[in-house]
């Protein structure tokens, strides 16, 4: 694999026109999980107890507002029995909520003694990632829904090697029995397939951590709707947990075929991203990059795993991604604009001749796509 100076810069412009550009920075398989509680409490110059005094109405900007009295400063200065304090709220709120104020005004969420305590006692988002999430993972799945779901966010938010970091204080068996739950919340199951894989994988008695590996093939293998959210993260899971024998494993169950289910070869594709980024010192890189040069078989996600591998300036699959110009990119701009993207990247002679062999034949959509690939300058 080579590549540097102009062909890098080509690279970088496909994979950000193409939306590809990888968020390591959080959770890849958690979907949008909006702020956390702590993280809000710490940048509100005040966070305050407050009780409603008044109906929900819409302000002039169409924004659904609430008068609280604020009744206890949390954190920083609240002056109690003051005037009453418009807040911004999500839904109409009956009774006690929290109160995050600053210079843009005040915002107030729905809570009781329980939510309270949790948000007085979460550690500070200055504490290190891994040390926040070991108090966080207690949480997980807590009896009360507005701390299961504050705790999930906190992991949701957190690079993959704070998750990593914090594996000793996940109960296994507490995610076992999540992740066989049918009625868990499926992005929830699919973060707790990727919490299991890190416990395995971490795990020295073998003969449990086949029995993680068992769990988690059992969930991967079950069937479903190939647009089921968390899927991505019980694939991830076997891939952090079994490495090598990961990706055999998405092989053997069909994921990287042609004619598998558009849903899934999403899913798988997000794995191998994920493996590229995140993995490198337990699944080698050239077998992330052979597995994503298969789905360039694939309709759903031809484009993107020729973006991918342009990205990893893996030149292996040059015929196979000229071959996509037709008849796939015929009715698919984004396959064109990836095939010329990824073959005027390629520093080879081989590349140059199949661009070349390209704008014979079709000059005007040879210029279109590197174009539309490049973006503009």
């Amino acid at each position: 694999m080579t590549g540097g100076g102009a062909a890098g810069w080509l690279i970088a412009c496909i994979a950000i026109g193409a939306g590809l550009v990888t968020q390591a920075a959080a959770c890849p398989f958690c979907g949008v999980v909006g702020r956390s509680l702590a993280e809000r409490r710490d940048t509100a110059a005040t966070t305050a107890v407050g009780e409603s005094v008044g109906p929900a109405t819409r302000d002039d900007a169409g924004r659904l507002t609430q008068p609280f009295a604020v009744r206890q400063a949390i954190r920083g200065r609240a002056a109690a029995n003051a005037a009453p304090v418009a807040a911004r709220v999500a839904a109409p709120v009956a009774g006690t909520a929290l109160l995050f104020g600053d210079a843009a005004g005040w915002e107030a969420v729905a809570a009781d003694e329980s939510l309270l305590a949790h948000v007085a006692a979460a550690p500070a988002t200055t504490v290190p990632a891994a040390d926040r999430l070991a108090w966080y993972a207690a949480r997980l799945e807590h009896s009360d829904p507005a701390i299961a779901a504050d705790a999930f966010t906190e992991f949701g938010l957190a690079p993959f090697a704070a998750v990593r970091d914090a594996a000793r204080s996940f109960d296994a068996e507490k995610l076992t029995r999540w992740i066989e739950e049918p009625g868990i919340d499926q992005r929830r199951r699919g973060f707790y397939g990727l919490a299991l894989g890190i416990v395995a994988a971490a795990e020295p008695d073998p003969i449990v951590r086949a029995r993680f590996v068992a769990t988690l093939r059992r969930a991967a293998e079950a069937p479903g709707s190939d647009l089921r959210a968390g899927f991505d993260g019980l694939l991830a899971g076997v891939v952090v947990a079994e490495a090598e024998a990961g990706l055999d494993f998405l092989a053997a169950r069909g994921l990287l075929n042609g004619d598998t289910r558009a849903g899934d070869a999403r899913h798988a594709l997000a794995v191998l991203r994920f493996a590229w980024e995140c993995l490198a010192r337990s699944v080698p890189r050239d077998r992330v990059a052979a597995a994503t040069a298969r789905l360039l078989a694939n309709p759903a996600v031809a484009a993107d795993a020729a973006v991918d591998l342009a990205r990893y300036q893996d030149w292996s699959a040059i015929a196979a991604v000229a071959a996509l110009w037709e008849p796939l990119g015929r009715d698919d701009p984004l396959v064109r604009r990836a095939v010329a993207g990824y073959l005027a990247a390629c520093p080879l002679p081989a590349a140059r001749g199949q661009l070349d062999r390209l704008r014979a034949a079709d000059p005007a959509g040879v210029r279109a796509a590197l174009e539309a690939a490049v973006g503009p300058r």
